[in-house]
């Protein structure tokens, strides 16, 4: 195996927005599959939330399958442009078209064939969007093997995630859902018609940002890693590689923390518009200009990331950012059950909830970085004790957990609103306030839970800048050996 002979070189401005670029289609489909598809299957087709919630999680679990099959794969992949690229182009154009699909529904379809209708194409998306991002992703640690550096170049990918979900949400709640506002139906979030312009803009969005990045990637693959010598392949080797790669007491905490917080972000993510409609009542206005502040969110983090990776490192970071984001993200729905703050409608009450969000998710986006980083920097130690670049193999898994047990955090979602007594398709006025409350009370403790249990996980990671040095070291002496 070949040495990355850009590995210690610093990573050129032009280079991460190219790999960053890249996250702007798994940000999309991230988006709508956690912001706007159970409200739109349930509250505006009108199909069960619980058959909406299975049909999301069965998605995610057959995705999630497909994460170690597609890291591993890429990994050992031998071809003219490379382990990563190939699978990047070949995804563009079906995650588009079945993306499109997803959101303009035929209207004559039974409640049963609705059903099978979402979970298909959910599963095909799913997929291949797992066919470019896993790949993707994992360019991470070949562009840069500088512990500082590799902050900054995820902080571009994070980034670029970021604002593309965020401008994704923002238009539909400041243009599309006022413009499809009717006599009929006077509220926009209530028409078909919004989700299929949504359908169409996404579709756009997928094409050109898989494209974009990888051709902006593509002068690097020669001077990224070459698979290891060819072998013979059977299911007990693969299963056997990737354990022995994966054997990691660093790499488990990230493995479980990662496992509960998927869990807790399915959750929250699929309740967020829900708390902002029937909790809040904020209007499409209002929920437009909280997604809007989100881009200051969306700066915060990735600006911050490097930042904190320099001045207390990555561990410590993400530890410091993430009790703080995860213990404040539920304290506006907590004060307002106490009682504390005023009635809604109030722009006290607004402001109050916009600042925290904004605050709260650019100090998760930064957590996320960090924790990135800390998997890109187990790859050199996983190969002194292999011999194997694995990159495919950690960053899938950890998607992998993340994919298979967030649907579990929707179908909670889906059990908050049943045991709230939420009735699909209830305008704002229908919801009792005993309905609303109840939607806080049972939300609030279970996601503190799962975040604080995430957390506790991961300070048992135990790699640090010392430790990553004397890796590239080691390795380098091995390769000068041979």
């Amino acid at each position: 195996m070949s040495e990355n002979s850009s590995a210690r070189e610093k990573v050129t401005v032009r280079l991460k927005s190219a790999y960053g670029f890249g996250s702007v289609a798994f940000g999309v489909v991230d988006n709508g599959f956690s912001y706007f598809l159970l409200l739109f299957y349930s509250q505006v087709i009108g199909l069960d939330a619980r058959l909406v919630g299975i049909a999301i999680t069965t998605a995610l679990v057959f995705d999630a399958l497909s994460d170690p099959v597609v890291g591993y794969w890429s990994d050992n992949l031998r071809s003219r442009w490379g382990r990563r690229h190939p699978f990047m182009y070949v995804s563009a154009v079906p995650v588009a078209l079945s993306y499109f699909l997803l959101w303009t529904p035929p209207s004559d379809l039974s409640d049963t064939s609705m059903f099978w209708y979402l979970l298909v194409l959910a599963v095909f998306i799913r997929t291949f969007i797992t066919l470019y991002e896993t790949p993707s992703t994992a360019l991470a640690p070949e562009l840069t093997a500088d512990y500082h550096d590799r902050s900054s170049l995820l902080s571009f990918r994070y980034f670029f995630g970021w604002t593309s979900g965020i401008a994704m949400s923002a238009m539909m709640f400041m243009v599309i859902f006022p413009s499809q506002a009717t006599e009929a139906n006077p509220d926009g979030r209530f028409n078909p018609g919004s989700y299929e312009i949504f359908g169409i803009v996404a579709s756009v969005l997928l094409f050109v940002s898989i494209l974009v990045s990888s051709l902006g990637t593509h002068s690097r693959i020669p001077h990224l890693n070459i698979p290891s010598a060819s072998r013979r392949m059977t299911i007990a080797t693969v299963f056997k590689e990737i354990f022995e790669t994966l054997a990691n007491r660093s790499f488990l905490a990230l493995f479980v923390g990662a496992l509960l917080g998927a869990v807790a972000a399915g959750l929250g993510t699929a309740l967020t518009f829900y708390f902002y409609t029937y909790f809040w009542e904020f209007s499409s206005t209002e929920t437009g200009i909280i997604m809007v502040g989100l881009f200051l969110s969306a700066l915060i983090g990735p600006a911050l990331a490097p930042v904190v990776t320099r001045a207390i490192g990555k561990k410590r970071g993400a530890m410091v950012t993430g009790l703080v984001a995860f213990v404040g993200a539920p304290l506006p729905i907590l004060l307002r059950l106490m009682g504390v703050l005023p009635e809604n409608g109030t722009p006290f009450v607004f402001w109050f909830v916009f600042t925290a969000q904004v605050i709260d998710v650019g100090l998760i986006i930064c957590f996320q970085i960090l924790f990135s980083s800390m998997i890109a920097d187990l790859v050199e130690q996983a190969e002194l004790k292999t011999g194997r670049r694995s990159e495919g193999v950690f960053f899938s898994t950890v998607t992998f957990v993340r994919k298979s047990v967030q649907g579990l955090g929707l179908m909670m979602a889906s059990l908050v609103l049943y045991l709230a007594d939420f009735q699909a398709g209830a305008a704002v006025e229908e919801v009792s306030e005993q309905t609303i409350w109840r939607l806080g009370a049972y939300y609030v403790p279970l996601i503190l839970a799962l975040y604080l249990g995430m957390m506790g996980v991961i300070s048992m990671y135990r790699l640090g800048e010392d430790d990553h040095e004397n890796n590239l070291r080691e390795l380098a002496a091995r390769r000068a050996e041979a």
